[in-house]
């Protein structure tokens, strides 16, 4: 089997859930035998997808001819022998994820098995999940949580779906509406504080003891603010601080670690195993969260989730990405046994993005079950390639 040509597609029809852009950037490899894979890169959100969309094609040209099978070395040529590679980087690492990772679904297709046999088969039979980023409510129709009540009715809706877990941003909306308007770096005043505490209490006692809070913080803090305010909600028992500071000094996420008792995840914007490694080896996150659109696709998230194992470190992929992201990380954690929870983002209850795949995979009373449909087990629809910006590399 032989790839004959690459297309890298810019869906343009997908919807985030606030003004921020929100553009998956996918590719399919195809094949001289028919089979064609799909990958997603993990540029989605924020302001890099056209990045990501030129990296896609300047890497899909070097794998042309190349045997789908070749996994392990086609990663390897794509870092070593691109000169960047090697500088690594978001956008370098994107690119590299999201041909990784149609790879892998081409794999699958051809041996007729979920990427989950290929990865050693199921530790986990139903993947427990949390409803992500409750401040922009839990409905198709995203909108600003700002008082406390809007809080506390946003958890109510996730739960009445059967979620036994929220994560939440209590600092990224002001009191106007505006979000991601500033950082929280500094010393946090005592108002700040006492509206993010009021808007974690609200969940917490709309929720009761056993509803489980994530905190998200968006890495808008650093060390002083992360802090004080993870020691402000002490007493409402979360279950960790997500990205408590931004992860580019290590030693500043062991100083929050060194100085709170909550547990501290990160991973978005840590990429591979060279990324990581100092983060388990000084044990400052208890939960890693790799992107596998980011992190380096199937061949190196599943080298990070088995050293975090190592170290007794649980491992939480982060997912906030079309339909294909989501597939594609239901494989992996379903063949890991340090698994915690699956981050289920509040984009994918939004008809727009739906739409952009052939199959809808929700979970149902918080529990996702596991894709059996040979490879990643899923694919963009005509829908989505129709009305999509797409390039043909060959």
């Amino acid at each position: 089997m032989k790839i004959t040509s690459v297309d890298v597609i810019k869906v343009v029809k997908a919807r985030g859930t606030n003004p921020s852009v929100f553009t998956p950037i996918c590719v399919r490899i195809n094949t001289d035998e028919g089979i064609s894979g799909y990958g997603e890169a993990g540029l989605t959100y924020g302001d890099a997808n056209q990045a990501a969309f030129g990296i896609c094609q300047d890497f899909s040209r070097l794998i042309i001819g190349k045997d789908p099978f070749d996994t392990e070395a086609i990663w390897e040529s794509l870092m070593r022998l691109t000169f960047w590679g090697m500088g690594g980087g978001s956008v370098i690492w994107a690119g590299i994820s999201a041909i990784d990772i149609a790879l892998w679904d081409i794999k699958g297709k051809a041996l007729g098995v979920p990427c989950h046999k290929l990865l050693g088969g199921k530790t986990n039979r139903k993947l427990k999940c949390y409803a992500s980023q409750i401040q922009f409510d839990w409905s198709p129709v995203s909108r600003a949580m700002i008082m406390p009540e809007d809080y506390a009715q946003a958890a109510s809706k996730a739960m009445e779906e059967g979620y036994q877990a929220v994560k939440v941003d209590p600092i990224g909306y002001d009191l106007e509406g505006n979000w991601l308007k500033s950082t929280k770096t500094g010393f946090l005043s005592s108002s700040e504080l006492d509206l993010a505490y009021q808007r974690v209490k609200a969940i917490r006692e709309r929720g009761g003891r056993g509803l489980e809070i994530i905190i998200e913080l968006h890495a808008l803090t650093d060390t002083k603010s992360a802090v004080q305010l993870i020691e402000r909600l002490r007493d409402l028992e979360c279950s960790f601080v997500e990205e408590p500071t931004m992860p580019l000094n290590p030693k500043l996420m062991k100083k929050i670690s060194d100085q709170t008792a909550m547990p501290l995840a990160a991973g978005e914007r840590i990429y591979t195993r060279w990324g990581f490694r100092p983060f388990i080896e000084d044990a400052s996150l208890q939960v890693l969260q790799p992107d596998m659109g980011n992190s380096g696709g199937f061949t190196e998230t599943k080298k990070i989730c088995d050293m975090a194992h190592v170290y007794d470190i649980g491992v939480q992929l982060h997912i906030c990405g079309g339909p294909l992201a989501t597939a594609a990380a239901l494989q992996l954690e379903a063949a890991i046994p340090n698994f915690v929870i699956h981050e289920h983002h509040a984009v994918a209850l939004i008809d727009d993005n739906i739409k952009l795949c052939k199959y809808d995979y929700q979970p149902v009373d918080g529990y996702f079950d596991i894709p059996e449909l040979p490879g990643i087990g899923q694919e963009l629809s005509e829908y989505a390639l129709e009305t999509s910006d797409i390039v043909r590399i060959q």
